[in-house]
């Protein structure tokens, strides 16, 4: 009998998952990620850290699960900022991971004006998440910000909260936007979440940097 739909599961690909646990070991240590791991019930990812292929690596029910227990442990404040710098981390094995599949690395697109260069960093962030996760990303812009929109958010997925808990997005585009800007910092906000109940996950980007 053929799988639908809404029977399915929504996965991450093992390479993004060993990109993810990677940046949570080296911010919250040895010991932080496995007290993480055990509270989300994930205790298999203490001793299995998955391999850099695109095999179905951890369901979208688990990633949620991890999040919350990030929370859980650290609270809301404490884990928003752990998954802020996790998502900043990401990024530096994520260079690792997606090196070819990463344009905005060539010198020649580093030349072109700052906010076409964001554009194109937004736009391959989304295209990695669209094409080797369950995700659904879009871009959106207006006059002086970029919208980074998720329809479907495997870090929500199952979770309940009275703020946007999109703090590991935040952190990864930060710092993506860093590097393709040749170190200046943007401000970035999570205008919704679903995970508050609203359809759309969406960050604000500024065009306009602070440094």
């Amino acid at each position: 009998m053929s799988v639908t739909v809404e029977q399915r599961d929504y996965y991450f690909p093992n390479r993004i998952v060993r990109i993810l646990l990677l940046a949570m070991r080296e911010v919250m240590g040895e010991n932080g990620i496995h007290a993480i791991l055990n509270t989300a019930r994930l205790q298999y990812f203490i001793e299995h850290c998955p391999p850099p292929n695109f095999e179905p690596g951890m369901t979208f029910d688990e990633m949620g699960r991890l999040f919350e227990a990030i929370e859980g442990i650290y609270g809301i404040r404490g884990g928003q900022r752990i998954a802020r710098r996790s998502g900043e981390t990401c990024f530096k094995y994520g260079i690792e991971g997606f090196g070819g599949l990463i344009g905005f690395a060539d010198f020649a697109l580093r030349i072109l004006p700052v906010t076409l260069r964001m554009r194109i960093g937004l736009e391959v962030l989304a295209e990695i998440f669209n094409r080797y996760t369950d995700h659904h990303v879009r871009l959106g812009e207006s006059e002086d910000s970029f919208f980074f929109m998720t329809e479907r958010c495997g870090f929500c997925w199952g979770r309940h909260s009275a703020a946007p808990s999109c703090a590991l997005l935040e952190g990864l585009l930060q710092e993506s936007l860093y590097w393709v800007s040749r170190g200046k910092h943007f401000s970035i906000e999570g205008i919704s979440c679903i995970a508050c109940g609203d359809a759309v996950g969406a960050l604000r980007v500024d065009k306009t940097p602070l440094t």
